[in-house]
């Protein structure tokens, strides 16, 4: 899918050996297994070092389909109950996340972060929240959208126009 979708990428070696996204998923991958057979403390570790050598935050309890591409990577992050369906794509700064807990209540073990459909798009700066949040197949999330309730299959997500203000007056 990434050789595919990135006209800037001119071959898969070039993928292989410099795409941040491509090493944050391969090594998210065998963490995810270790971590699926309760090795302790090793997925975590392999986790914090692709995290720091890509920007790429992605806990190896996050389940990920295949065909997942990430694309700019730099501020994603993925949380431990995610689930992200097949040929997902995702852009930088986005968070796939928990809704803040009031002080000391613990939720482990439970559903805390969404799950995303298959053929999924969420662009650049987007925030999904909540463990109940269910985005369906065939969804486009806009760039910099905030979402904490569940989207049905086949629909576009985005902001609001911006308004356009010029020294403090609205422009129609």
């Amino acid at each position: 899918m990434t050789f595919e979708s990135d006209p800037a990428c001119e071959s898969k070696k070039e993928i292989i050996l410099t795409y941040p996204g491509f090493y944050a998923i391969f090594v998210h991958r065998i963490a995810h297994e270790l971590y699926k057979l309760g090795v302790p403390l090793v997925p975590r570790i392999m986790a914090e070092i692709a995290h720091s050598k890509t920007g790429i935050d992605i806990h190896p309890g996050a389940t990920i389909g295949e065909y997942f591409f990430i694309d700019h990577g730099t501020g994603i992050v993925i949380g431990e109950t995610a689930v992200v369906g097949h040929h997902v794509k995702i852009y930088q700064g986005v968070t796939l996340g928990a809704i803040s807990l009031s002080a000391g209540r613990k939720m482990r073990g439970e559903k805390r972060h969404p799950t995303i459909g298959d053929y999924v798009t969420i662009y650049s700066g987007a925030s999904i929240l909540g463990g109940d949040t269910i985005i369906g197949n065939n969804v486009t999330i806009g760039s910099s959208v905030f979402l904490t309730r569940s989207v049905e299959p086949n629909m576009r997500v985005v902001n609001k126009e911006p308004e356009l203000i010029l020294k403090g007056k609205e422009i129609n």
